[in-house]
């Protein structure tokens, strides 16, 4: 009885231990490799770039979730089953996302020639946002275009509290976003990343919930419009820190007994 419980808890703990998965993507038309293709395993949150040929290893296990996504590409996530970790290299091929032409509205700046005068005719960018690379710090420069409260305290009601509920009942989700934003191979992915697709899928949200919680969270409209995932990342986590504080204090000043 000893050894057969024996050689069973082994073989359930070599069931789960993680294998290499390899593989390569290639252009679903003309099957060129696709070099630099990101491949992020959301349930381990660890990442991986193709090279120069569009092979990868990352390590999975059964059950695991994979995303691969491509810049100008439609992104496809596969489920790893145990046929697929058996040591064949898989191919995965991406298809190119269908252009769209969006309108384009040109507005006339009238110039004089005297720089000194032009130099105040052309309208600048109030919204801009800096981030300094190595900082938890991210600078917006002019007022965001966000909703204002009458105290801190008033913004505890509004609907970005619905974020530090969010991760109250899933804080595996906070701590996966917490490494995306660590560990420097997934920082250096999610640099060149713009479209939201690993924030949507930890967040259990749509394009258009997260831009209304950042919104909420007094981001600009042109910060939520260009800034990258791991910029988008870290303003989330900056915003949960700030209402948690907030909430924490508030909490505080509660238990503080009234005198009469």
């Amino acid at each position: 009885m000893c050894l057969f419980l024996s050689l069973s808890a082994f073989s359930q703990k070599d069931t789960i231990r993680s294998k290499t998965l390899k593989g390569q993507i290639i252009h679903a038309l003309d099957k060129r490799p696709l070099s630099a293709a990101h491949v992020l395993n959301l349930n381990t949150v660890q990442g991986t770039i193709t090279n120069e040929k569009g092979f990868f290893e990352l390590p999975t296990r059964t059950n695991d979730t994979i995303l691969v996504s491509y810049l100008g590409f439609s992104s496809i996530k596969l489920k790893i089953t145990n046929d697929l970790l058996k040591g064949n290299e898989l191919e995965i091929a991406l298809y190119e996302k269908p252009e769209e032409i969006k309108e384009i509205i040109i507005r006339s700046t009238k110039l004089i020639g005297v720089l000194e005068v032009d130099i105040k005719q052309v309208p600048k960018d109030r919204f801009t946002r800096i981030h300094i690379n190595g900082l938890p710090q991210t600078y917006e420069v002019g007022k965001p275009k966000g909703k204002n409260f009458a105290s801190p305290i008033a913004a505890l009601f509004q609907p970005v509290d619905f974020l530090y509920n969010l991760f109250g009942k899933k804080p595996q989700q906070l701590k996966k976003l917490q490494k995306l934003k660590k560990e420097d191979d997934l920082r250096k992915m999610l640099a060149g990343k713009f479209d939201r697709e690993v924030m949507m899928e930890y967040l259990d949200m749509d394009r258009q919930e997260l831009t209304d919680l950042l919104t909420d969270c007094s981001y600009s409209d042109y910060f939520i419009k260009k800034a990258s995932d791991l910029q988008m990342i870290e303003a989330i986590l900056d915003c949960y820190e700030t209402y948690k504080a907030l909430k924490k204090g508030k909490i505080e000043r509660d238990k503080i007994p009234v005198k009469n």
